[in-house]
């Protein structure tokens, strides 16, 4: 067990091996739920991502854009082993 201490502002510091134990890096979130009897559970908190990062992941310079007709061409070719 662990103990830690109450600053004069009411923080605690959490030892650089719990931190790694939950796998949190500078810049991490973490993710603290209250539960009963005056308990808490303490995790690292999933990284946030926008669905917008994943638009244009695949593009590669030089390359022309398919689009989804041709890409059922494509799939409908491979299944068939004309590819």
């Amino acid at each position: 067990m662990t103990i830690l201490t109450v600053t004069s502002k009411g923080q605690i510091t959490l030892r650089r091996d719990l931190l790694q134990h939950l796998g949190a890096q500078p810049g991490s979130k973490i993710a603290v739920r209250k539960l009963p009897n005056g308990r808490i559970e303490v995790e690292a908190a999933p990284p946030e991502s926008k669905i917008a990062e994943v638009f244009g992941m695949l593009n590669r310079a030089g390359q022309r854009t398919v689009s989804i007709e041709e890409m059922g061409e494509i799939i409908a070719d491979g299944w068939a082993g004309r590819s």
